[in-house]
């Protein structure tokens, strides 16, 4: 791809923490692990941070750790990522699909209210493509139901909501740091919470059981191998370092984007503001109108493709993956989430993309989208 959909951002410093590590021979479980969690832990404004060897991971740990089990339900989006979906089946519990706010795409709270039975143990919370969901009502509806909160901030790094850091509202938040987010360690997650006893149960099963008061061969839980290194942790800390510059650069793009297809009147393009929230801007997504088909969509997706611009159909909704055909869930009215989940499509997003690189997609995405018009 001439302009790819993502592209990781990574710096000669990058390089030579790198670097540093590797020399050290300290790898793993070392200083540069207890340093980046404490740099997650400051800038996030939580209690304890345990890094982790995915976002995925995290979302599993959370509900190991929050003891949700079989049987039990768990309150999700459809459309989002998979993986939301796939941690609560992980320890063999049901999502229950519910429908998505038009505004923020994120979980709409009336939809959840009507999701809770008897079963429900916790409302998964995604902050979709780094927009922060209406975490007061969901956790006024939790605190009445006495369910618990898990944020999935994977995409939402800074995002904010009154000044306040997503991730930190919940019992635990998670985020991840894969190549295409906002900053990366190549693979890797963070777990947050405030809660000793909850960060102490996730740091035992990140590393097959052990407790932090234990020798290395005596397990008091059956764990994982969910580490992540300390080569990782330090990349981590040197694009924590920049964080602030990084976002500024990615809402720069996004304006960009915005600024170039506004009026447009086939396409629906995501807020820029919205009252009291900061939005941490993951992807550039952008809705054809109501009027063009998945046909539609996938034709200019594959078109965009050919002339070398990466493109994406953010997101696939979850209930209607092959994977979930056999799977048991349950869901709710999910219409508007199928509709959306046909109209959408993510625009290449990365923090050096260009001003000359925004435009060449912007002009290619228009001729397109007239030869779909003249059809």
């Amino acid at each position: 791809m001439r302009i790819p959909l993502s592209a990781p951002e990574i710096t000669e410093r990058d390089i030579e923490a790198v670097v540093r590590v590797l020399r050290s021979g300290s790898l793993s479980l070392g200083p540069q692990l207890e340093k980046f969690e404490r740099g997650i832990r400051d800038y996030v404004g939580v209690g304890h941070a345990v890094a982790v060897n995915s976002g995925t991971s995290g979302l599993h740990l959370a509900m190991r750790a929050l003891g949700i089990g079989e049987g039990d339900e768990v309150i999700v989006p459809s459309f989002t990522f998979v993986a939301v979906a796939n941690a609560v089946c992980y320890v063999q519990a049901v999502p229950v699909f519910a429908e998505v706010d038009a505004e923020t795409l994120c979980l709409d709270p009336a939809m959840v209210e009507t999701a809770i039975s008897p079963r429900t143990r916790a409302i998964l919370l995604v902050h979709t493509f780094g927009c922060p969901a209406d975490v007061s009502a969901i956790m006024d509806i939790a605190k009445r139901h006495k369910l618990f909160v898990i944020e999935d901030a994977c995409e939402a790094l800074g995002a904010e909501i009154d000044g306040r850091k997503v991730g930190s509202f919940g019992d635990v938040g998670v985020f991840a740091f894969y190549p295409n987010k906002q900053m990366t360690t190549g693979e890797g997650g963070m777990v947050v919470t405030g809660d000793r006893e909850i960060a102490s149960g996730i740091r035992s099963l990140r590393n097959q059981g052990r407790r932090d008061s234990q020798e290395w061969l005596q397990h008091a839980d059956i764990g994982y191998s969910f580490r992540l290194t300390d080569i990782q942790c330090a990349l981590g800390s040197e694009q924590l370092k920049r964080i602030d510059s990084i976002l500024r650069r990615r809402e720069a793009v996004a304006k960009s984007y915005h600024r170039r297809l506004r009026g447009n009147p086939n396409l629906i393009l995501p807020q820029l503001r919205l009252p009291r929230h900061r939005i941490s801007w993951f992807v550039y997504p952008i809705r054809l109108a109501d009027r063009f088909t998945r046909e539609d969509r996938d034709w200019i997706m594959q078109q965009m493709q050919k002339r070398g611009i990466g493109c994406g159909r953010y997101f696939a909704p979850i209930h209607l993956q092959p994977a979930y055909r056999t799977a048991t869930f349950r869901k709710t009215n999910l219409s508007f989430t199928e509709h959306i989940g046909e109209r959408t499509l993510a625009l290449p997003f990365f923090n050096r993309l260009s001003d000359d690189q925004i435009a060449d997609v912007v002009a290619t995405l228009l001729g397109l989208l007239g030869k779909v018009c003249l059809r």
